[in-house]
């Protein structure tokens, strides 16, 4: 095992680079400034390969950044807490944490991706543990099918009865495969609303949790209404007349997220994105070239930040240091005082004030000329 002197010196010298690293892009992003607009006339291949690039740094530097937190954890163990070398491995940890939230403050829309899709990211079963009490799971659509790729169950909130939908990807091959990846079919979003309207009849607020690639697109799905299905959510979410919040957790993707994702308030988690397409897709179809996939999603505009500047959304939702998939409780703790605050100011609201605000604000959506 190497000597803890060692390692504490190993961890400075790895240190010293990212800061150097840090210190070259910012001087670098100052002087690529006044030459953006140089850049936008540039060939169409000169951005791929930049992104390419650019991505491969920061993967690299984030592996660094991992690294360092392994050997002071492991530096933290070997040291005694009497011993005068706590104080370096407290000053190491400081420092590499100042480096995490440079790199974090940093990322660009791709990179946002990776992280929405990070498998350890919360789900909804993980917010439903951390955020509420008492859940009882509401099964099957009463007409075709039990669709596992969405959650359903009444539940509490601060001692008040709630209901709660979300998508769920699962965690290994096998619960994934099962919950169909998040990817609900026409029974999954007839069960979401046979649920919603329940809740609605006892005058139940509905808490949405929003985390899928988008509806599932196979032939079954397609036989038996996925559309119309989605359609049909769409427009009776918009009637409902208790209030409605929206969380996008991880992925918003496309009409299978729309079709759960009418609400009062739509929140975002600051590293979840929210797209009527995936940026691989996009680039499939726009270039022919799936390789385009980073230039697409910043053409997209998917991430919380974006979509806050359009008017999209309501309001992002802060994350753990690193990302929510870091330490979940934390991120439920952040989430749980934006959802709070939103319930009680919707609650103050009359069902018809209610039902003018949420149409109101929908209709707004993509009004951008006067």
């Amino acid at each position: 095992m190497t000597d803890p002197k060692e390692r504490r010196k190993l961890a400075r010298e790895r240190l010293r680079r990212l800061r150097a690293r840090a210190e070259q892009r910012k001087l670098l992003e100052k002087a690529k400034a006044p030459a953006a607009k140089a850049e936008k006339t540039a060939p169409a291949k000169a951005p791929v390969l930049a992104a390419t690039a650019s991505q491969r740094r920061e993967h690299e530097r984030q592996i660094e950044i991992d690294a360092l937190e392994r050997d002071i954890t492991e530096l933290d163990r070997l040291a005694d807490p009497t011993d005068a070398t706590s104080d370096d491995i407290n000053r190491l940890r400081r420092e590499v944490e100042e480096l995490k939230r440079d790199f974090y403050s940093h990322l660009d829309s791709w990179q946002r991706l990776q992280l929405a899709r990070h498998p350890q990211r919360p789900y909804t079963d993980d917010f439903i543990r951390l955020l509420f009490e008492n859940f009882s799971e509401i099964h099957g659509d009463r007409n075709f099918a039990d669709d596992r790729a969405l959650i359903t169950g009444m539940a509490r909130f601060h001692g008040r009865p709630v209901l709660i939908v979300g998508n769920q990807k699962g965690r290994d091959t096998k619960q994934r495969l099962a919950r169909n990846f998040g990817q609900a079919k026409p029974e999954g979003y007839r069960k979401a609303l046979r649920a919603m309207r329940l809740a609605a009849k006892f005058g139940r607020p509905i808490f949405v949790f929003v985390d899928t690639q988008g509806a599932y697109p196979g032939i079954d799905a397609e036989e038996r209404g996925q559309a119309e299905a989605i359609a049909h959510n769409i427009r009776e979410m918009s009637r409902l007349p208790v209030p409605i919040l929206v969380t996008i957790t991880g992925e918003g993707g496309s009409g299978g997220a729309l079709a759960i994702a009418i609400g009062d308030r739509v929140m975002m988690l600051e590293n979840s994105v929210y797209s009527v397409i995936s940026p691989e897709g996009c680039a499939s179809i726009v270039w022919r070239d799936s390789t385009k996939a980073e230039v697409a999603a910043e053409a997209l505009k998917i991430t919380a930040t974006d979509l806050l500047q359009l008017q999209l959304i309501d309001e992002i939702v802060a994350e753990p240091e690193g990302g929510a998939h870091t330490d979940h409780a934390a991120a439920a703790k952040l989430l749980d005082s934006a959802l709070a605050r939103s319930l009680d100011e919707l609650s103050r609201l009359s069902p018809e004030e209610l039902l003018r605000q949420r149409y109101d604000k929908f209709r707004r959506m993509g009004q951008f000329f006067a």
